[in-house]
């Protein structure tokens, strides 16, 4: 099993067609993770998207398979965090879970130990979150750093 990988399981009580919106409009992508940005929601097309303060986020998408998988790239656009834009990539898929869904998210290619931890907490954050959303309620205002 390859070390530079962060990998976490979620299980959200919506259907995958629901999880999966959250993932492909910009609108509600940016009720879970995001201050502000910009998507080009297509295989190949980009974003950009402040996450919180002035950590920005860049990369392309790479698959995307309603209501199945989404595969994008990520990264920073602060070299400081050590993950340059578009240096990774994350993986999402949406199997159907009883009266839900089971997300898994597969995030590959992190350079360092830290930034493994910092992107797994980042993930657990942001994966209740839009559990919250998915579900009906409402996750209050982003607190993450």
């Amino acid at each position: 099993m390859s070390t530079d990988l962060v990998t976490l399981e979620r299980r959200i009580d919506a259907r995958p067609e629901t999880v999966f919106s959250f993932f492909t409009d910009q609108n509600k992508w940016l009720s879970w993770m995001g201050q502000d940005g910009e998507f080009s929601f297509r295989p190949g097309g980009t974003y950009r998207t402040t996450v919180t303060g002035q950590n920005i986020a860049e990369g392309h998408f790479v698959e995307i398979d309603p209501p199945k998988r989404l595969v994008f790239t990520w990264g920073w656009l602060d070299s400081d965090l050590g993950v340059p834009p578009g240096s990774t990539t994350v993986e999402i898929t949406l199997e159907p879970d009883a009266e839900g869904t089971l997300l898994r998210l597969v995030h590959r290619d992190l350079p360092s130990p830290q930034a493994r931890t910092a992107h797994k907490d980042g993930w657990i954050h942001y994966t209740d979150r839009l559990a919250t959303l998915a579900e009906g309620g409402n996750p209050g205002p982003d607190t993450w750093m």
